[in-house]
C-alpha cells in the first residue's frame, strides 16, 4: 500500500450517484450522475425513482471515475460507501455495489457516515482538518451543528433541526413562488436582486429560553407561505425577489448566529460549513462576516464539493485507511438513521487469504 491510500468512494444517500477517487487528501476524480430532472415534476425526491436511477448509473459512473483518475480498480487500497443516513432504498444500492466491487477485487470495505463525510471533504480543498472543528451541515435533509475531535471516531452532535431542514424549506418556498425545483439555487438567484430587509419574517428558536443550537424552519416556511397567500388573495402582486431575499436572510441569519455561538461556547476557532445549502452565496458571505468579527477561521469547500458527491466518501475512507481503522464486515447494512456518532461502521479487517482468493476475479473484471 502506498504512503497515501488510494480509495474509491460511493455515495447514494439521495438522488445523486456520486463516485470519487482520492489519494490521501488529493482528489483524483469526482463523477456524478444526477436524477434531479426525474424528480422535478414531483416537486421533490421520490425514493423509488432515486433507487432505480442509482441502479442504472452505478457501473457507468464508477467506470468514469476510474478513467478520470487514471487508475485501475486493482490499484485501490479500499472502497468506501455511505451506509447512512439517507433514503433506505438508495443507500442499499450503494452498499450492495460497494460490497460487490470490494469482494470481487479483494479490497477492504468501509461503510461511512454521510454527515461525517460532508465534514471530511473539506480536507480535499483546505488540507487536514483542525481538531477540534465545529461543522455546520445544511442540506435538504438535515441542518446540524457537529463538533469533531476525530473525524474517524469522535463526532458529537451539538444541535439539529427539529422539523424542516433548511434546504427543505428552500424547496417548499420556491414551490409556493412557482420557481421550480430544486429551490436552493433559484431562491439564491432571485434574492440577489431583492431587499433582505423588505419583510420581517420570523427567526425560529432564537428566544432566550429556546435550545441554543437546535433549528426550526417550519414556522418560517408557514409564515412566508401565508404572507404570499394573503397578497394573492388581495389581488396584489407578490414581490418575488423581495420575498426570496427576506426568506433567505431569515434562514442564514439563524444558521450563522447559532454556529458562531457554538464555536464561542466550546472555545473552537474553526468553523466548517458543508451540505448543499453551503453553496448559497448569502450564507457564505454572512458566515465570513460573522466569523471574522468573532476571530473564527471559516472553511467552506467549493460548491461542487458541498452537494452530495463520492469525493467526500472517498476522503473519509482514505482517512480511515490512513488511521488504521478496521474495515467493515461483509454483513454491513444500510441504516437510514445511522447516528453521526458512528463516523464509520467497523468490523473485522479482511484477511490476506481473502485478498489472494479474489485477486484473479479482479484482474478479469478490470483493466
Amino acid at each position: 500500500m502506498a504512503d497515501e491510500p488510494l480509495v474509491l468512494g460511493i455515495e447514494t444517500s439521495c438522488d445523486e450517484t456520486g463516485v470519487g477517487v482520492v489519494r490521501g487528501t488529493t482528489l483524483l476524480a469526482d463523477a456524478v450522475a444526477s436524477s434531479v430532472d426525474e424528480h422535478a415534476r414531483f416537486g421533490g425526491v421520490v425514493p423509488e425513482v432515486a433507487s432505480r436511477a442509482h441502479l442504472e448509473a452505478m457501473v457507468p459512473t464508477i467506470d468514469r471515475a476510474l478513467k478520470e483518475a487514471g487508475v485501475s480498480a486493482r490499484d485501490l487500497d479500499g472502497i468506501a460507501v455511505t451506509a447512512g443516513p439517507g433514503l433506505a432504498g438508495a443507500l442499499l444500492v450503494g452498499v450492495s455495489a460497494a460490497k460487490a466491487y470490494a469482494y470481487a477485487l479483494g479490497k477492504p470495505l468501509y461503510g461511512v457516515n454521510h454527515l461525517a463525510s460532508h465534514i471530511c471533504v473539506d480536507q480535499l480543498e483546505h488540507g487536514a482538518l483542525p481538531e477540534p472543528t465545529m461543522a455546520l451541515l445544511v442540506s435538504g435533509g438535515h441542518s446540524s451543528l457537529l463538533l469533531s475531535s476525530d473525524i474517524t471516531s469522535d463526532v458529537r452532535p451539538m444541535g439539529a433541526t427539529i422539523d424542516d431542514a433548511a434546504g427543505e424549506a428552500f424547496d417548499k418556498i420556491a414551490r409556493v413562488l412557482n420557481l421550480g425545483f430544486p429551490g436552493g439555487p433559484v431562491i439564491d438567484r432571485y434574492a440577489r436582486e431583492g431587499d433582505p430587509g423588505a419583510i420581517a419574517f420570523p427567526r425560529g428558536l432564537t428566544g432566550p429560553r429556546d435550545p441554543a443550537y437546535d433549528f426550526s424552519f417550519s414556522g418560517l416556511k408557514t409564515a412566508v407561505a401565508r404572507w404570499i397567500e394573503a397578497r394573492r388573495a388581495a389581488g396584489e402582486e407578490v414581490p418575488v425577489r423581495d420575498v426570496a431575499a427576506s426568506f433567505q436572510e431569515a434562514v442564514v441569519d439563524v444558521l450563522t448566529r447559532k454556529a458562531v455561538r457554538a464555536c464561542k461556547d466550546e472555545g473552537v476557532d474553526h468553523l466548517m460549513i458543508g451540505g448543499g445549502v453551503a453553496a448559497n452565496s448569502r450564507l457564505r458571505a454572512l458566515a465570513q462576516e460573522r466569523c471574522e468579527a468573532a476571530g473564527i477561521r471559516l472553511r467552506v469547500p467549493r460548491p461542487k464539493l458541498c452537494t452530495d458527491n463520492g469525493a467526500m466518501v472517498a476522503a473519509l475512507g482514505a482517512e480511515m485507511v490512513a488511521r488504521n481503522r478496521p474495515a467493515s464486515d461483509w454483513d454491513l447494512s444500510a441504516d437510514s438513521s445511522l447516528p453521526v456518532t458512528d463516523p464509520h461502521v467497523p468490523g473485522t479487517a479482511h484477511t490476506h487469504d481473502h485478498d489472494h482468493v479474489h485477486e484473479t476475479a479482479g484482474e478479469n473484471l478490470y483493466s
